[in-house]
């Protein structure tokens, strides 16, 4: 089993700020991909698809860091935590919710090799 982490974070923009809320998020993604353990970092939009009807945020980014320390170190970074500070948390920026959620791909319960 690998250390890997896997983060799903989605968005939902207030109404008519969906485009303004993309290119804020992909405006992330060259320096994010520049850190060491970032693996994958990939900002998607919901289409619609007859064989995926399921209901999702409009906008989601799809993570995947080395480790966990890889994760933790890229959500300190100044240009992270100064998106959230203006999109998500404050009154008047362009993100409604996120809901950020981390996995791993090891069963519950792993007996994982001590190093």
């Amino acid at each position: 089993m690998s250390q890997k982490l896997y983060c799903i974070a989605s968005f939902k923009p207030k109404p008519g700020r969906e485009e303004a809320v993309f290119k804020a998020l992909q405006a992330l993604e060259p320096n994010a991909q520049r850190e060491d353990g970032c693996i994958q970092y990939t900002v998607t939009r919901h289409i619609d698809h007859p064989n995926a009807q399921g209901a999702s945020y409009p906008i989601v980014f799809h993570e995947v860091w080395a480790s966990r320390e890889a994760f933790e170190a890229h959500c300190s970074r100044r240009e992270i935590k100064a998106f959230f500070a203006s999109q998500v948390e404050a009154e008047d920026g362009d993100v409604e919710h996120a809901n950020v959620c981390v996995y791993t791909d090891e069963p519950h319960n792993y007996d994982a090799p001590v190093r």
